[in-house]
């Protein structure tokens, strides 16, 4: 698919991978939607004053009304969708069970709390915004790109419990969707990157954890998001992928 003139839109698109794939997108010539729980007007005005076409949304994309309303708006002011990419996402790690070290005896858990945020952003928000672009796909008859945002931490990573299950859940997403959806012309690939410098890799990790994992990654650096953005505008204009999980990790296995 030819990327110039369609109609794009990317939830978390405000900041970090998702701005980057806006900014990319519209340079390319596309039309952009950016959706966002905060920062969308300015997300949409650095793209507008970049000689971008873009529009905005305020989006929770854990609340199915926010997400239908969402494809809505972007149907209304464009005129359809033909590319969806549910990129939105949080952090809350927490070890599984913390041991007080000298009682041996569990002191505090993993809350329910923080296992069920993740879940309802990380992978019921892209089931809604992955859904919700497809029924707008199918019923105006257009075929349609859609990508999920996976990681590396898919494979299971110390401390990531709740990260963890839900990006493995969006893997499998992007599979099951690539079979149900092509019959539509609609092609669902995931990407699933390493460690990136987002503000929100940077802002929550420890410097000295940050430097141990550079030391992981063969390449040895952080992923800049622009090179995530690019993975993305691949599998869009490659027609042949479909149900695919590209890694873009610098060579990084857990």
């Amino acid at each position: 698919m030819e990327i110039k003139d369609k109609v794009v839109v990317v939830t978390g698109g405000a900041a970090g991978i998702g701005f980057a794939m806006c900014r990319r997108f519209a340079a390319a010539g596309a039309k952009v939607v950016v959706a966002d729980i905060q920062g969308v007007d300015e997300a949409v005005q650095a793209l507008k004053a970049a000689g971008g076409v873009a529009a905005g949304r305020v989006c929770d994309v854990s609340q199915e009304s926010d997400v239908v309303a969402l494809m809505q708006h972007v149907v209304d002011t464009f005129g359809g969708i033909d590319v969806a990419v549910a990129n939105a996402g949080i952090l809350r790690d927490g070890l599984l069970l913390k041991v007080d070290k000298e009682t041996k005896k569990v002191a505090s858990v993993l809350t329910l709390e923080q296992w069920q945020r993740v879940i309802d952003v990380n992978l019921t928000g892209v089931f809604l915004t992955g859904r919700e672009a497809a029924r707008q796909m199918v019923n105006r008859g257009r075929p349609g790109v859609i990508i999920l945002m996976s990681s590396i931490s898919k494979e299971g990573n110390f401390g990531q419990t709740n990260y963890s299950a839900a990006k493995a859940g969006v893997a499998a997403l992007g599979v099951t969707w690539s079979k149900e959806l092509a019959r539509f012309r609609i092609r669902v690939n995931v990407i699933a990157p390493g460690f990136i410098g987002t503000p929100m890799v940077l802002k929550d990790m420890k410097p000295e954890a940050l430097e141990a994992v550079k030391k992981q990654i063969p390449v040895g650096r952080l992923g800049d998001p622009d090179e995530i953005a690019h993975a993305a505008h691949f599998i869009i204009e490659n027609d042949l992928l479909t149900g695919s999980c590209i890694a873009v990790t610098g060579g990084m296995r857990l």
